[in-house]
């Protein structure tokens, strides 16, 4: 079996299980041809509709299948033997001289009432067309059938799709009017703040949603308007201005060699300006003059040597 048409399979047992409560092992009404079919492919049927139906599965047989398998011509002992292995489903026509038809005898198993229900929940595996049309018109019905060697489960059909679209819309009705019964509140967890309320979002059918009534005598309490202006810096995150105070004290404290801060004192404009001390000025270095005649004094220093 290949990937996709396996979780297709899959998918859909879940929505017969969800919906109409299939449970397993998937009790499995099986006909005489599907018998024959499986034994002439070759086929382990009760694991093929296992890995269809994925899960465990209980084979049932009718008394009429039983009796077809017995009178079919030619007569295959191993169908037979086959077929005794699987559970008997009782249909009550074993006092008849003649077995029903497949089509008659499936259909008083599985809805006996004619109240187009499956109430004890069969899966229905025929080879025969007539009785999978006759099954469709019966809500929550899943059918399997072989072809050419391959096990093939039908999609939902028409009626039992009908019938989950009347639930659902049954389940949403049944929501909204309890909402309206109780008349309860739904709150939602926001903070008592108005600064956190956006304005936009007050909108008066939420009333509506959370089942408030006017009628009830509720009252709305106003919300206060914020104003909307220019957004400014973050305050957290700007340099805080300094007093005049502090910079008047931090201009006027030296720090001496030692690191230790004076306090110079503080002139008014008044006053007049002390004398700034000169600046020692660097000395010149002289050069000694030189003698005439001797203008290098290389030699005078060679004699002066020699001696």
């Amino acid at each position: 079996m290949k990937g996709k048409r396996s979780k297709q399979y899959r998918k859909l047992m879940q929505q017969y299980g969800i919906h109409f409560g299939f449970r397993e092992p998937y009790q499995v009404l099986l006909d005489a041809e599907i018998i024959k079919d499986a034994a002439r492919f070759s086929m382990d049927l009760t694991k093929g509709l296992e890995r269809t139906l994925h899960g465990k599965i209980k084979p049932m047989l009718t008394q009429c299948s039983m009796r077809h398998l017995y009178t079919a011509e030619p007569r295959v002992p191993q169908v037979v033997g086959e077929a005794k292995t699987y559970e008997r489903r009782r249909c009550n026509h074993h006092t008849l001289d003649e077995p029903l038809s497949t089509i008659d005898c499936l259909q008083s198993v599985v809805d006996p009432k004619n109240s187009r229900t499956n109430k004890h929940r069969y899966v229905v595996a025929s080879q025969d067309s007539q009785v999978r049309a006759s099954m469709r018109r019966i809500t929550g019905v899943p059918m399997i059938y072989i072809n050419r060697s391959v096990m093939i489960m039908e999609p939902m059909a028409g009626v039992t799709e009908d019938a989950l679209k009347r639930e659902e819309k049954g389940k949403f009705r049944a929501g909204l009017k309890s909402r309206r019964g109780t008349g309860s509140v739904l709150k939602r967890k926001r903070e008592e703040d108005p600064a956190n309320v956006d304005e936009g979002n007050l909108d008066h059918s939420s009333d509506d949603v959370a089942g408030i009534s006017h009628s009830a005598g509720a009252k709305v309490a106003p919300s206060k308007k914020r104003s909307r202006g220019p957004k400014g810096p973050n305050p957290l995150s700007v340099k805080k201005a300094k007093r005049l105070e502090d910079m008047r004290s931090t201009s006027n404290t030296i720090k001496d060699a030692a690191g230790h801060e004076e306090q110079l004192p503080v002139r008014s404009p008044n006053q007049a300006v002390a004398s700034v001390p000169e600046v020692k000025r660097k000395r010149r270095r002289k050069h000694k003059s030189r003698p005439e005649g001797n203008p290098s004094g290389q030699a005078q220093t060679r004699t002066v040597a020699s001696t």
